[in-house]
C-alpha cells in the first residue's frame, strides 16, 4: 500500500519548494512532479531537492494522467503545490482505501486565510462532498491506480479535469472524505473574491451539465475569445 503523490506545476516556484520540503519528512513516498511548461525557476527548486520531474503538455489533467502513467505504487495522490496534506495522511488513505466498495477518497478542505465567507467556502466544500460525493482536485484526491485506470483517467479537457474523473470514479464505488483537512492557498478565491469565484465555479458546473464542451467553457473561464 505504497503512495505516489502526483504534483502537476506551471510556474510555481514560490510554493513548489515549501511543498517537497513538507513531503521529505515522510517515508515510503514517490513524488511526483509533472511540469508544464514552467517558464521560472520551478524545475531548479524542484532538482535542487532531488525529486523526479515529468515534462508534459500543458493542462493539468494532462499533466496528472502522465504522471499516474509514470507512477511506480499502487495508490496515487494528486496534491495541488499551494495545498498541505494534514499530518497523518498516509494513513488515513489506506484505511479508507482499504474500505469495501470505494473507488477514491479526498480531505476536507481548510482555506489558510481569515474570514466568515471562507469559513462558509469550508461548509459547502463539506456538504458537496459528503452528501453528493463530489470532492474536488485541491482537496487532494486519491485512489488506487488500478481504479484510476479503470475510470479512464483524468480526460484531456482544459478545464473541469477533477469533476469528470470524479463523476466516472463514482460509477465504480464510493467517494470518501477523510476526518482530516488539506490546508489549500486562498489566492483564486483573493483574484476574484469569493462571491464572484462561486459564481463562476457554478456556472462551470451548470454549463457542463447542459453539455457545453469544456474547451468552449475555458475560453469563457479564461477569457479567450472564440
Amino acid at each position: 500500500m505504497s503512495i505516489s503523490i502526483i504534483i502537476p506545476v506551471l510556474n510555481e516556484a514560490e510554493r513548489i519548494g515549501p511543498c517537497l520540503d513538507r513531503l521529505a519528512h515522510y517515508a515510503n513516498l514517490e513524488i511526483l512532479v509533472i511540469d508544464g511548461g514552467s517558464s521560472d525557476t520551478t524545475l531548479l527548486h524542484v532538482q535542487k531537492r532531488g525529486v523526479n520531474i515529468i515534462i508534459s503538455q500543458p493542462g493539468r489533467g494532462r499533466q496528472q494522467h502522465a504522471g499516474a502513467l509514470a507512477a511506480k505504487n499502487n495508490l496515487l495522490l494528486f496534491l495541488h503545490s499551494d495545498t498541505k496534506l494534514p499530518d497523518n495522511f498516509a494513513l488515513e488513505v489506506r484505511a479508507i482505501l482499504q474500505q469495501p466498495n470505494v473507488a477514491a477518497g479526498a480531505f476536507q478542505l481548510t482555506i489558510d486565510s481569515q474570514g466568515a465567507g471562507y469559513r462558509l467556502v469550508e461548509w459547502g466544500v463539506k456538504l458537496r462532498s459528503r452528501i453528493f460525493q463530489m470532492p474536488y482536485g485541491d482537496q487532494a484526491l486519491f485512489m488506487k491506480k488500478t481504479t484510476y485506470f479503470s475510470a479512464g483517467g483524468f480526460p484531456k479537457v482544459p478545464i473541469m479535469e477533477d469533476v469528470l474523473l470524479v463523476r466516472r470514479l463514482k460509477k465504480l464505488g464510493r467517494i470518501l472524505l477523510a476526518d482530516t483537512s488539506v490546508v489549500t492557498s486562498a489566492r483564486r478565491w483573493q483574484k476574484q473574491g469569493i462571491l464572484k469565484t462561486l459564481i463562476i465555479n457554478q456556472f462551470m458546473l451548470a454549463g457542463r451539465m447542459a453539455g457545453i464542451s469544456p474547451d468552449r467553457l475555458a475560453r469563457w473561464y479564461y477569457g479567450k475569445k472564440g
